[in-house]
């Protein structure tokens, strides 16, 4: 599991149906929550749009399915954010986009913004916390390792994509 394995082996197939499977939950749940894109957190993803979006990532899948721990990083990071898309969704849903996008806005403008970022702080350390002890307690181990790395990894992108939609709110409402 360390290097690449081959296309059409068995080892290819169970990874690419693992990393397939994972990026599939991640779009299924986006789409779910938010089938507009109105909500989308990633720039790119929402820049790309549905069209595009769903062919690249089969293309991911395809290449990243021949480097086994790369697909389980991003498999481990995808159904993470899978599982945080879904959290909410039937809330953006039964509100709208545009409606659970103004209430959130609304929120976050009746709560002090360091009583948010400490929060988001919180949330990100701890599930940080668990990956970098995955990681720790694993070596040399690369599977546990490389599911802690995507933990990890979905620590980092919370903090990133929401502190990128925290400060462009702010910048608009001004």
């Amino acid at each position: 599991m360390e290097g690449f394995v081959p296309f059409g082996s068995g080892a290819y197939g169970a990874v690419f149906g693992l990393i397939t499977f994972a990026r599939g939950m991640d779009i299924l749940s986006t789409w779910v929550a938010t089938p507009n894109l109105v909500l989308e957190g990633n720039p790119l993803m929402k820049r790309l749009g549905w069209k595009w979006a769903i062919p690249l990532n089969i293309l991911l899948c395809v290449l990243f399915a021949f480097w086994p721990l790369a697909a389980i990083m991003i498999s481990t990071t995808s159904v993470l954010v899978a599982a945080r898309n879904f959290q909410h969704a039937w809330l953006m849903r039964s509100l709208g986009e545009e409606n659970y996008r103004s209430w959130h806005v609304a929120r976050l403008q009746e709560t002090r913004v360091s009583l948010y970022l400490c929060c988001l702080l919180g949330q990100t350390a701890l599930t940080g916390g668990v990956g970098a002890a995955l990681i720790w307690f694993s070596l040399p181990q690369l599977v546990p390792m490389a599911i802690g790395v995507g933990i990890v990894s979905y620590a980092v992108a919370v903090a990133f994509y929401t502190l990128l939609s925290v400060w462009r709110m702010r910048r608009a409402l001004g």
